[in-house]
């Protein structure tokens, strides 16, 4: 089972994409909504995904580069209600991995996930 951490500034958000990826058989370990205290979760629990939102992503804390140095494995999902072209690129040349648009579909959330980790494994085993 992949562990989680969620890092969301509403709370409402995290509890939401909690149920959706424990429901989805996701370990989810630990949530907040800071991105510094994003951060101490994935040093506490090295979780294989972590789901930030949109403004923890641009909060200060540099919570995505500070996983990339630290934790080059942890797969990172951004989740916005708006995502633009201009907003994409920037989190991709930062280090996200995947997209999780809010309001939040189950289905959709948990395809995003399994399609991310497939592309991730697959891209591994050709490089």
């Amino acid at each position: 089972m992949l562990k989680a951490v969620i890092v969301d500034g509403n709370a409402i958000s995290r509890g939401l994409l909690n149920s959706v990826l424990t429901d989805g058989g996701y370990n989810v370990v630990g949530d907040t909504h800071t991105g510094l205290k994003g951060y101490l979760l994935v040093q506490k629990h090295h979780p294989q995904l972590i789901c930030v939102a949109l403004e923890q992503v641009n909060d200060g804390a540099e919570i995505v580069e500070q996983i990339r140095a630290h934790y080059p494995k942890t797969l990172i999902f951004m989740v916005s209600g708006t995502l633009d072209a201009p907003t994409v690129q920037a989190a991709v040349a930062r280090g996200v991995q995947g997209f999780i648009v809010k309001p939040f579909k189950a289905d959709a959330v948990l395809n995003t996930i399994r399609n991310t980790v497939l592309a991730v494994i697959k891209k591994q085993k050709a490089g």
